[in-house]
């Protein structure tokens, strides 16, 4: 099976958290962040989305950052995956 998002969406998968600091601190799971950044697996078509004209600036394969709050995480397959709009996502990672 596979997410195929519509309009100005796109499916990330997220990177693993965090599990020790810089120093070597080892985190409990209870303090470990939610990584914002994470692979983009599939990007919708873009199109004519609430009567603006959407250009996806995104593809597959980019790493990214995008915001903290956004989207909705979605299992598949054992797998998990945030599906959030174009605009939700702040930056690529060269």
């Amino acid at each position: 099976m596979k997410l195929v998002p519509l309009a100005d969406r796109v499916v990330l998968k997220q990177f693993e958290a965090e599990e020790t600091t810089k120093s070597g601190i080892i985190l409990a799971s209870s303090a470990q962040e939610k990584p914002q950044e994470a692979e983009v697996i599939a990007v919708g078509p873009g199109g004519n989305v609430d009567g603006k004209e959407v250009t996806m600036h995104v593809k597959a394969g980019d790493k990214v950052i995008y915001s903290k709050y956004a989207g909705t995480e979605v299992k598949l397959d054992g797998n998990e995956y945030i599906i959030v709009k174009q605009n939700d996502i702040l930056a690529i990672v060269e």
